[in-house]
């Protein structure tokens, strides 16, 4: 006679505790996400020249510009600053979330959580 998982034993408590912990994790990444989502994280690059902040959904909050660091004859180097500032604020923003992440998940790198 054939075993199917239905009697034999496989799943019961065990199953129903380990479904329960999952949606109990579920809920805390989601409660932690729109936590995060609604963090600022700040960068300052150039000696503090620039400045720019991001939220946790990346989306730009502020950026600022000291004066010295406006110069019309070299712009490249502003958009550089710019860009590295956005960068980093938004890398602050990654880590913060692998961090939180990581806490509820034991380390486990689950694809598609964040």
């Amino acid at each position: 006679m054939a075993r199917g998982f239905g009697g034999g034993g496989f799943g019961g408590g065990n199953m129903n505790n380990l479904l329960k912990q999952a949606q109990k994790m579920q809920q805390q990444m989601e409660d932690m996400k729109k936590d995060i989502e609604n963090k600022h994280f700040s960068a300052s690059v150039g000696g503090g020249v620039v400045t720019a902040v991001v939220t946790g959904k990346k989306d730009i909050v502020s950026l600022k510009l000291n004066e010295e660091v406006v110069d019309p004859d070299d712009i490249e180097t502003l958009e550089d600053l710019i860009v590295s500032a956005l960068s980093e604020a938004m890398k602050k923003a990654d880590e913060e979330t692998s961090k939180e992440f990581g806490k509820i998940t034991g380390g486990m790198n689950i694809p598609g959580m964040f």
